[in-house]
């Protein structure tokens, strides 16, 4: 779809052609804009504020061309994200969750969808036609206000006029005088019929950009939606056969919404199944990953068995070697202890034997003591 940069370059240049030729013209529109600057102001500000509604109405498609264009390129999981607008929330909402192929849509439903935008199109530029009302209603009223001072001006000078015996220049000075508030209502007239009626032949040109914009948006979308529209059943019946009853164009139309809705579903389920066995293959392939590492780690359990059996042999001899050894460590022990005892049997006896020597020894000096005392005595007697 083309977006509404057409239009709102139109519109701009048209808008920029007005402003020039008001630059070259802005003597004589100063002059008339000064005869009554409250009510050529008015009129000023209306034909703004239609500007700024014309403008709005272009811009506001921008939104809803960007909508379809994101929905014609995206998927339908993609679709359904994305943000509603207000000129298309209805057809948003029944085309949602649909796409491509799988996307059907009766003559009566596209019909309705199409007058339910054009009724918001429509109702988005009657306040740009009342716009247009209004700038020519202001440019009349400022007319017949203007007129009616002229005549109350003038109805004012006739009456105050006197043709006695005063000469004729103060007479023309006092008409002339009086007839400058006339004159000055024709002024207010003149201004107010001139910027109202500009003003709306330029609101007008602005909205028939508008109207094209909004029409070349609005032919587009009817021209997408009829190549998703299926025909009606009673379309297809010949005039000479008659027309289908409503119930059971109803029914019909019914039954192939049912059809296409069963239609969707097998697809969504015949991709649901492709998904399935894509997923029982890589599970397959896991399993049998599974299967290799379980018979590598079974050869890892038979050479580590095997290991333990080799070791045990060699822990076997081991403790045999160990057992041998701690018989003739015992045996020496017990050798070793029949020593110790050997050993502490003859200090004890060494001790027992000592103490009987000196015993004796000490007995044996007493009596030898005992005899060379008796001795010197028996020579001390015989001398």
């Amino acid at each position: 779809m083309r977006k509404t940069r057409d239009s709102i370059i139109w519109m701009s240049v048209f808008l920029l052609a007005v402003m020039a030729a008001a630059l070259l013209l802005s003597g004589p529109l100063l002059a008339a804009f000064l005869a009554n600057p409250a009510f050529n102001g008015m009129i000023l500000f209306v034909l703004l504020v239609g500007l700024v509604v014309n403008y709005r109405q272009v811009l506001i498609l921008n939104p809803e061309v960007r909508w379809i264009e994101a929905f014609r390129a995206s998927d339908a999981p993609e679709a359904a994200q994305l943000p509603r607008t207000r000129l298309l929330g209805a057809m948003a909402r029944l085309l949602t969750g649909r796409r491509g192929d799988q996307f059907t849509l009766s003559t009566v439903s596209m019909r309705t969808l199409l007058d339910g935008i054009r009724m918001r199109l429509d109702e988005s530029r009657d306040l740009s036609r009342y716009f247009i009302g209004l700038l020519v209603f202001l440019g009349l009223l400022g007319t017949f206000w203007g007129l009616l001072d002229t005549l109350r001006g003038v109805s004012a000078v006739i009456s105050d006029m006197g043709i006695g015996g005063e000469d004729m220049s103060g007479a023309f000075a006092a008409l002339q005088s009086g007839l400058e508030k006339p004159l000055s209502g024709l002024g207010t007239a003149f201004s107010s019929s001139l910027f109202g009626l500009a003003g709306a032949l330029v609101l007008g040109f602005v909205d028939l950009q508008a109207g094209h914009a909004q029409n070349r948006f609005y032919n587009e979308l009817e021209e997408w939606l009829s190549g998703l529209t299926r025909l009606s059943t009673g379309a297809l019946v010949s005039e000479g056969e008659g027309t289908v009853p409503a119930y059971i164009q109803a029914l019909l139309e019914q039954t192939s919404d049912s059809l296409d809705k069963l239609q969707r579903l097998m697809a969504r389920g015949e991709e649901e199944r492709r998904l399935t066995d894509q997923r029982l293959i890589a599970l397959t392939q896991e399993v049998a990953e599974v299967a290799q590492l379980v018979r590598g780690e079974q050869k890892a359990m038979l050479g580590l068995a095997r290991t333990q059996s080799e070791l045990q042999g060699v822990l076997e001899r081991l403790a045999e070697a160990t057992g041998a050894r701690s018989d003739s460590e015992q045996e020496m022990s017990r050798h070793l202890s029949g020593v110790a005892d050997t050993l502490s049997e003859l200090r004890v006896q060494l001790g027992e034997d000592r103490g009987h020597f000196i015993s004796v020894l000490r007995d044996e000096v007493r009596l030898m003591t005992r005899t060379a005392a008796r001795l010197g005595e028996g020579g001390r007697e015989r001398e």
